[in-house]
Protein backbone atom coordinates (compact mmCIF):
# COMPACT_ATOMS: atom_id res chain seq x y z
CA UNK A 1 0.00 0.00 0.00
CA UNK A 2 1.34 3.31 -0.96
CA UNK A 3 1.93 5.74 1.67
CA UNK A 4 -0.29 8.92 2.07
CA UNK A 5 2.34 11.81 2.73
CA UNK A 6 1.14 14.53 4.92
CA UNK A 7 2.86 18.12 5.97
CA UNK A 8 3.40 18.33 9.56
CA UNK A 9 5.65 21.37 10.07
CA UNK A 10 6.27 24.49 8.49
CA UNK A 11 8.50 27.36 8.34
CA UNK A 12 8.81 30.98 6.33
CA UNK A 13 10.69 33.68 5.79
CA UNK A 14 8.96 36.34 3.57
CA UNK A 15 9.10 39.99 2.86
CA UNK A 16 6.06 40.10 5.25
CA UNK A 17 7.54 38.80 7.98
CA UNK A 18 9.78 36.08 9.02
CA UNK A 19 7.74 33.79 10.24
CA UNK A 20 4.97 31.47 9.27
CA UNK A 21 2.14 33.05 11.60
CA UNK A 22 2.87 36.82 11.14
CA UNK A 23 3.36 36.23 7.58
CA UNK A 24 -0.21 34.44 7.18
CA UNK A 25 -1.73 37.41 9.19
CA UNK A 26 -0.37 40.00 7.52
CA UNK A 27 -1.34 38.61 4.22
CA UNK A 28 -4.59 38.03 5.42
CA UNK A 29 -5.11 42.00 6.26
CA UNK A 30 -3.96 42.14 2.59
CA UNK A 31 -0.77 44.26 3.31
CA UNK A 32 2.27 43.93 1.32
CA UNK A 33 6.02 43.58 1.85
CA UNK A 34 6.54 45.30 -1.22
CA UNK A 35 8.38 49.16 -1.17
CA UNK A 36 10.97 51.11 -2.99
CA UNK A 37 14.53 50.60 -2.75
CA UNK A 38 17.83 51.37 -4.15
CA UNK A 39 20.13 48.53 -2.87
CA UNK A 40 22.95 49.28 -5.62
CA UNK A 41 23.74 52.43 -6.80
CA UNK A 42 24.42 51.48 -10.42
CA UNK A 43 20.59 50.48 -10.77
CA UNK A 44 17.84 52.73 -10.52
CA UNK A 45 15.65 52.25 -7.17
CA UNK A 46 12.64 50.08 -7.87
CA UNK A 47 9.60 48.67 -5.92
CA UNK A 48 11.09 45.14 -4.14
CA UNK A 49 10.68 42.24 -1.56
CA UNK A 50 12.99 42.48 0.32
CA UNK A 51 13.06 40.22 4.09
CA UNK A 52 15.47 43.01 5.53
CA UNK A 53 16.74 46.67 4.85
CA UNK A 54 19.11 44.95 2.16
CA UNK A 55 19.59 42.27 0.11
CA UNK A 56 19.85 38.92 2.08
CA UNK A 57 22.52 36.00 1.83
CA UNK A 58 20.73 32.45 1.05
CA UNK A 59 21.59 31.16 4.88
CA UNK A 60 20.16 34.09 6.31
CA UNK A 61 16.89 33.10 4.73
CA UNK A 62 17.51 29.42 4.43
CA UNK A 63 18.05 28.57 8.51
CA UNK A 64 15.50 30.43 10.29
CA UNK A 65 12.36 29.12 7.83
CA UNK A 66 13.97 24.99 8.48
CA UNK A 67 14.35 26.04 12.26
CA UNK A 68 10.91 27.05 12.31
CA UNK A 69 9.61 24.31 10.48
CA UNK A 70 11.45 21.38 13.13
CA UNK A 71 10.23 23.35 15.91
CA UNK A 72 6.57 23.43 14.60
CA UNK A 73 7.02 19.69 13.63
CA UNK A 74 8.12 18.75 17.44
CA UNK A 75 11.45 17.47 16.09
CA UNK A 76 15.07 18.39 16.33
CA UNK A 77 18.31 17.50 15.27
CA UNK A 78 20.23 14.90 14.56
CA UNK A 79 17.26 13.61 11.90
CA UNK A 80 19.31 10.38 10.64
CA UNK A 81 16.79 8.82 9.23
CA UNK A 82 15.43 11.92 7.13
CA UNK A 83 15.63 12.58 3.07
CA UNK A 84 16.05 15.82 1.70
CA UNK A 85 14.55 17.71 -0.85
CA UNK A 86 15.16 21.50 -0.74
CA UNK A 87 15.86 23.80 -4.39
CA UNK A 88 16.76 27.04 -5.24
CA UNK A 89 16.83 28.91 -8.61
CA UNK A 90 19.57 30.98 -8.52
CA UNK A 91 21.65 29.45 -5.48
CA UNK A 92 24.83 31.40 -4.22
CA UNK A 93 24.18 34.12 -6.84
CA UNK A 94 24.70 36.60 -4.86
CA UNK A 95 27.94 35.68 -2.73
CA UNK A 96 29.15 34.81 -6.37
CA UNK A 97 28.44 38.22 -7.55
CA UNK A 98 30.15 40.10 -4.53
CA UNK A 99 32.60 37.77 -4.83
CA UNK A 100 33.55 38.87 -8.74
CA UNK A 101 33.13 42.65 -7.90
CA UNK A 102 36.32 42.51 -4.99
CA UNK A 103 37.89 39.74 -7.02
CA UNK A 104 38.34 42.77 -10.22
CA UNK A 105 38.68 45.37 -8.21
CA UNK A 106 41.39 44.41 -5.67
CA UNK A 107 44.71 43.89 -5.49
CA UNK A 108 46.81 40.63 -6.44
CA UNK A 109 47.40 39.07 -3.30
CA UNK A 110 43.36 39.73 -2.31
CA UNK A 111 42.91 37.83 -5.77
CA UNK A 112 44.29 34.67 -4.63
CA UNK A 113 42.34 34.51 -1.62
CA UNK A 114 39.34 34.52 -3.56
CA UNK A 115 40.44 31.92 -5.70
CA UNK A 116 41.48 29.15 -2.93
CA UNK A 117 39.26 25.93 -3.16
CA UNK A 118 37.98 26.50 0.44
CA UNK A 119 36.42 29.96 -0.78
CA UNK A 120 34.98 28.59 -4.32
CA UNK A 121 33.75 25.18 -2.40
CA UNK A 122 32.04 27.61 0.19
CA UNK A 123 29.70 28.98 -2.53
CA UNK A 124 29.78 26.99 -5.67
CA UNK A 125 29.18 23.30 -4.08
CA UNK A 126 27.54 23.97 -1.14
CA UNK A 127 23.74 23.60 -2.11
CA UNK A 128 20.71 24.58 0.36
CA UNK A 129 20.02 20.57 0.37
CA UNK A 130 23.58 20.31 1.68
CA UNK A 131 23.27 22.71 4.25
CA UNK A 132 19.98 21.47 5.75
CA UNK A 133 21.30 17.89 5.39
CA UNK A 134 24.63 18.93 7.38
CA UNK A 135 22.36 20.94 9.89
CA UNK A 136 20.44 18.14 11.13
CA UNK A 137 22.36 15.51 10.83
CA UNK A 138 20.04 13.49 7.49
CA UNK A 139 21.82 10.41 5.77
CA UNK A 140 19.26 9.67 4.37
CA UNK A 141 18.33 10.44 0.43
CA UNK A 142 19.72 14.39 -0.32
CA UNK A 143 18.11 16.46 -3.48
CA UNK A 144 18.43 19.68 -4.57
CA UNK A 145 16.11 20.21 -7.94
CA UNK A 146 16.46 23.39 -9.54
CA UNK A 147 13.45 24.15 -12.31
CA UNK A 148 13.53 28.42 -12.32
CA UNK A 149 10.43 29.21 -10.49
CA UNK A 150 8.55 25.76 -10.85
CA UNK A 151 11.18 24.60 -8.55
CA UNK A 152 9.51 24.79 -5.20
CA UNK A 153 6.44 22.42 -6.21
CA UNK A 154 9.55 19.98 -7.93
CA UNK A 155 10.84 19.89 -4.56
CA UNK A 156 7.45 19.00 -2.96
CA UNK A 157 7.05 16.56 -5.05
CA UNK A 158 10.32 14.37 -5.17
CA UNK A 159 10.40 14.26 -1.24
CA UNK A 160 6.55 13.29 -1.73
CA UNK A 161 7.64 10.64 -3.88
CA UNK A 162 10.85 9.48 -1.81
CA UNK A 163 8.30 8.25 1.29
CA UNK A 164 5.79 7.06 -1.67
CA UNK A 165 8.65 4.82 -2.78
CA UNK A 166 9.71 3.81 0.66
CA UNK A 167 13.49 5.25 0.93
CA UNK A 168 12.74 7.15 3.86
CA UNK A 169 9.23 8.35 6.34
CA UNK A 170 9.88 11.82 6.65
CA UNK A 171 11.71 14.16 4.73
CA UNK A 172 12.30 17.79 4.54
CA UNK A 173 11.40 19.86 1.91
CA UNK A 174 11.14 23.15 0.39
CA UNK A 175 13.25 26.36 -1.94
CA UNK A 176 14.89 29.39 -0.94
CA UNK A 177 15.70 32.26 -2.70
CA UNK A 178 18.07 34.98 -2.85
CA UNK A 179 17.50 36.98 -5.70
CA UNK A 180 18.02 40.42 -5.37
CA UNK A 181 21.37 40.91 -6.97
CA UNK A 182 22.91 43.86 -9.65
CA UNK A 183 22.79 41.15 -12.07
CA UNK A 184 19.11 39.62 -11.53
CA UNK A 185 17.45 42.66 -11.76
CA UNK A 186 19.58 44.47 -14.74
CA UNK A 187 18.77 40.84 -16.99
CA UNK A 188 15.04 41.45 -15.46
CA UNK A 189 14.66 45.03 -16.72
CA UNK A 190 16.34 44.79 -19.89
CA UNK A 191 13.82 41.51 -20.78
CA UNK A 192 10.86 44.45 -19.72
CA UNK A 193 9.10 42.59 -17.09
CA UNK A 194 9.26 44.48 -13.75
CA UNK A 195 7.05 46.15 -12.52
CA UNK A 196 7.66 50.27 -11.86
CA UNK A 197 5.40 51.14 -8.67
CA UNK A 198 4.06 47.36 -7.21
CA UNK A 199 2.97 43.97 -7.72
CA UNK A 200 -1.13 43.76 -9.32
CA UNK A 201 -1.81 40.45 -10.23
CA UNK A 202 -4.40 39.77 -12.62
CA UNK A 203 -5.26 43.54 -12.82
CA UNK A 204 -6.22 45.73 -15.58
CA UNK A 205 -2.88 47.96 -15.10
CA UNK A 206 -0.83 45.10 -13.96
CA UNK A 207 3.24 46.19 -15.03
CA UNK A 208 4.91 42.95 -14.47
CA UNK A 209 6.50 41.57 -11.54
CA UNK A 210 8.33 42.69 -8.46
CA UNK A 211 11.40 40.64 -7.68
CA UNK A 212 11.39 39.36 -3.64
CA UNK A 213 13.70 37.26 -1.57
CA UNK A 214 12.20 34.36 1.28
CA UNK A 215 12.21 30.86 1.88
CA UNK A 216 9.45 27.83 2.77
CA UNK A 217 10.36 24.48 4.69
CA UNK A 218 7.79 21.60 5.16
CA UNK A 219 8.34 18.65 7.34
CA UNK A 220 6.83 15.84 4.62
CA UNK A 221 6.26 12.38 7.08
CA UNK A 222 4.47 9.05 5.93
CA UNK A 223 0.92 9.64 7.55
CA UNK A 224 1.39 6.56 9.91
CA UNK A 225 4.59 7.83 11.47
CA UNK A 226 2.56 11.09 12.09
CA UNK A 227 -0.13 9.31 13.54
CA UNK A 228 2.33 7.55 15.84
CA UNK A 229 3.93 10.44 17.31
CA UNK A 230 0.59 12.49 17.44
CA UNK A 231 1.96 15.43 15.34
CA UNK A 232 -0.35 18.21 14.07
CA UNK A 233 -1.08 17.64 10.62
CA UNK A 234 -1.50 21.17 8.28
CA UNK A 235 -2.79 18.77 4.89
CA UNK A 236 -2.07 15.70 2.67
CA UNK A 237 0.62 15.85 -0.33
CA UNK A 238 -2.03 14.79 -3.21
CA UNK A 239 -0.88 14.15 -6.51
CA UNK A 240 1.83 16.44 -9.18
CA UNK A 241 1.31 17.68 -12.80
CA UNK A 242 4.77 18.06 -14.42
CA UNK A 243 4.91 19.25 -17.75
CA UNK A 244 7.22 21.68 -20.39
CA UNK A 245 5.73 23.91 -23.56
CA UNK A 246 8.74 23.12 -25.69
CA UNK A 247 8.07 26.03 -27.24
CA UNK A 248 9.77 29.60 -25.76
CA UNK A 249 12.37 30.46 -23.26
CA UNK A 250 10.44 33.03 -21.97
CA UNK A 251 6.99 33.18 -23.25
CA UNK A 252 4.33 30.64 -22.62
CA UNK A 253 2.85 28.53 -25.59
CA UNK A 254 -0.56 30.22 -26.64
CA UNK A 255 -2.63 27.26 -26.63
CA UNK A 256 -1.69 26.30 -23.48
CA UNK A 257 -1.76 22.48 -24.18
CA UNK A 258 1.35 21.57 -22.01
CA UNK A 259 -0.23 23.45 -19.08
CA UNK A 260 -3.48 21.88 -19.33
CA UNK A 261 -2.27 18.37 -19.43
CA UNK A 262 0.02 19.15 -16.44
CA UNK A 263 -3.32 19.97 -14.34
CA UNK A 264 -5.52 17.04 -15.88
CA UNK A 265 -2.58 14.90 -15.14
CA UNK A 266 -2.24 15.98 -11.26
CA UNK A 267 -6.31 15.45 -10.92
CA UNK A 268 -5.90 12.08 -12.16
CA UNK A 269 -3.05 11.17 -10.04
CA UNK A 270 -4.34 12.39 -7.26
CA UNK A 271 -7.81 11.30 -7.99
CA UNK A 272 -9.56 14.47 -8.14
CA UNK A 273 -12.04 15.83 -10.72
CA UNK A 274 -11.88 19.96 -11.81
CA UNK A 275 -15.37 20.01 -9.87
CA UNK A 276 -13.66 19.01 -6.40
CA UNK A 277 -11.30 21.84 -6.33
CA UNK A 278 -12.69 25.10 -4.98
CA UNK A 279 -9.59 27.30 -4.52
CA UNK A 280 -6.36 27.79 -6.73
CA UNK A 281 -3.49 29.40 -5.55
CA UNK A 282 -2.39 30.83 -9.21
CA UNK A 283 1.30 31.70 -10.10
CA UNK A 284 -0.20 35.05 -10.81
CA UNK A 285 3.24 37.33 -11.50
CA UNK A 286 1.56 40.38 -12.89
CA UNK A 287 3.42 40.30 -16.14
CA UNK A 288 1.05 40.38 -19.13
CA UNK A 289 1.51 37.45 -20.79
CA UNK A 290 1.73 34.89 -17.59
CA UNK A 291 -1.51 36.26 -16.32
CA UNK A 292 -3.47 36.07 -19.24
CA UNK A 293 -2.23 32.65 -20.26
CA UNK A 294 -3.34 31.39 -16.70
CA UNK A 295 -6.49 32.81 -16.46
CA UNK A 296 -7.12 31.05 -19.84
CA UNK A 297 -6.16 27.57 -18.39
CA UNK A 298 -8.41 28.32 -15.00
CA UNK A 299 -11.44 29.33 -17.34
CA UNK A 300 -10.79 26.48 -19.57
CA UNK A 301 -10.90 23.59 -16.78
CA UNK A 302 -12.76 24.77 -14.27
CA UNK A 303 -16.50 25.94 -12.91
CA UNK A 304 -16.45 30.11 -12.86
CA UNK A 305 -17.00 29.20 -8.72
CA UNK A 306 -13.51 28.45 -8.23
CA UNK A 307 -12.02 30.90 -6.21
CA UNK A 308 -8.15 32.29 -7.40
CA UNK A 309 -5.91 34.27 -5.78
CA UNK A 310 -2.18 35.13 -6.20
CA UNK A 311 -0.06 36.12 -3.13
CA UNK A 312 3.01 37.78 -5.23
CA UNK A 313 1.28 41.37 -4.65
CA UNK A 314 2.39 40.70 -0.93
CA UNK A 315 5.48 38.71 -0.61
CA UNK A 316 6.99 39.18 -4.38
CA UNK A 317 7.85 36.95 -7.39
CA UNK A 318 10.55 34.57 -4.70
CA UNK A 319 11.32 33.03 -8.35
CA UNK A 320 12.28 29.56 -6.86
CA UNK A 321 10.49 30.05 -3.65
CA UNK A 322 7.42 30.89 -4.81
CA UNK A 323 5.86 27.59 -5.40
CA UNK A 324 6.98 26.66 -2.65
CA UNK A 325 5.18 29.80 -0.27
CA UNK A 326 2.39 29.21 -2.85
CA UNK A 327 2.15 25.53 -1.60
CA UNK A 328 2.15 26.77 2.30
CA UNK A 329 -0.54 29.44 1.98
CA UNK A 330 -2.45 26.47 0.18
CA UNK A 331 -1.73 24.62 3.58
CA UNK A 332 -2.66 27.38 5.86
CA UNK A 333 -6.14 28.12 3.99
CA UNK A 334 -7.00 24.22 4.01
CA UNK A 335 -5.89 24.10 8.15
CA UNK A 336 -7.57 27.55 8.94
CA UNK A 337 -10.61 27.06 6.54
CA UNK A 338 -10.25 30.88 5.32
CA UNK A 339 -8.81 31.64 1.92
CA UNK A 340 -6.03 34.71 1.11
CA UNK A 341 -6.83 37.26 -0.73
CA UNK A 342 -5.17 38.50 -4.12
CA UNK A 343 -2.83 41.25 -2.81
CA UNK A 344 -2.93 44.43 -5.58
CA UNK A 345 -5.66 43.22 -7.58
CA UNK A 346 -8.29 46.41 -8.05
CA UNK A 347 -9.34 46.22 -11.65
CA UNK A 348 -9.74 42.56 -12.75
CA UNK A 349 -8.71 41.55 -16.26
CA UNK A 350 -10.08 38.62 -16.34
CA UNK A 351 -13.41 36.95 -15.72
CA UNK A 352 -12.58 34.81 -12.89
CA UNK A 353 -14.00 34.20 -8.95
CA UNK A 354 -10.94 36.40 -7.50
CA UNK A 355 -10.75 36.33 -3.74
CA UNK A 356 -10.56 39.95 -2.70
CA UNK A 357 -10.81 39.34 0.96
CA UNK A 358 -10.30 36.84 3.36
CA UNK A 359 -13.30 34.38 2.76
CA UNK A 360 -14.04 31.55 4.82
CA UNK A 361 -14.42 28.00 3.79
CA UNK A 362 -15.53 24.05 4.06
CA UNK A 363 -12.99 23.30 1.12
CA UNK A 364 -11.62 19.85 1.40
CA UNK A 365 -8.91 20.33 -1.94
CA UNK A 366 -7.12 22.86 -3.44
CA UNK A 367 -4.45 23.14 -6.27
CA UNK A 368 -1.34 25.29 -6.66
CA UNK A 369 -0.38 26.27 -10.21
CA UNK A 370 3.30 27.10 -10.54
CA UNK A 371 5.51 28.13 -14.70
CA UNK A 372 9.12 28.65 -14.99
CA UNK A 373 11.33 29.41 -17.86
CA UNK A 374 11.84 27.11 -20.42
CA UNK A 375 8.17 26.52 -20.53
CA UNK A 376 7.86 24.47 -17.36
CA UNK A 377 4.12 23.71 -15.87
CA UNK A 378 3.86 22.23 -12.23
CA UNK A 379 0.69 21.55 -10.49
CA UNK A 380 0.17 20.31 -6.89
CA UNK A 381 -3.03 19.24 -5.42
CA UNK A 382 -3.52 19.20 -1.40
CA UNK A 383 -5.83 18.31 0.64
CA UNK A 384 -7.52 18.94 4.24
CA UNK A 385 -6.27 17.04 7.21
CA UNK A 386 -9.83 16.53 7.77
CA UNK A 387 -10.11 13.97 4.98
CA UNK A 388 -6.75 12.30 5.88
Amino acid sequence: MVPRVVVTGIGVVSALAPSLDKTWHRLLRGESGIKKYHPFPEIPAQPLALVDSRPSHLEDLLKPALTEALSDAGLSSPLPDCGIAIGSSRGSQFQWEEGASVYHASANVVRSLLSTPAYLAQIYSVSPASIVAQFVEAQGPVLAPRAACATGIWAIAQGADLIRAGYCSRVIVGAVEAPITPLTLAGFNKMGAMAHSGAYPFDQNREGFVLGEGAAILVLEDETLAKKRHANVYGQILGTGLTVDAYHMTAPETSRKAAITAIRSCLQRSDLETSDIGYIHAHGTATQLNDRAEAFVIKELFPSSVAVSSTKGATGHTLGASAALGCVFCLMALSQRVLPPCVGLQEPAFDLNFVRKPLSHNLQSVLCLSSGFGGQNTVLALSSSASV
